[in-house]
């Protein structure tokens, strides 16, 4: 839980995934993600989109 907001998947306390079903990433997603990271004190981190027509996956290392 961060604040009012919480990541959606925590893998071995050291991954986070943040899940979308949009049309395209937006970079609010990408600020979102990393402010996971930051405040998490996290390295890595997935953005996974599920409502393009292919998936969408980004990868972010801190």
């Amino acid at each position: 839980m961060l604040g009012d907001y919480c990541a959606d998947l925590l893998v071995e306390d050291c991954l986070i995934i943040e899940l979308k079903a949009c049309k395209a990433l937006a970079d609010e997603h990408t600020a979102q993600i990393l402010g996971y990271l930051r405040a998490c004190h996290r390295e890595h981190g997935l953005l996974m989109n599920f409502g393009a027509p292919k998936i969408e996956i980004k990868k972010f290392k801190m």
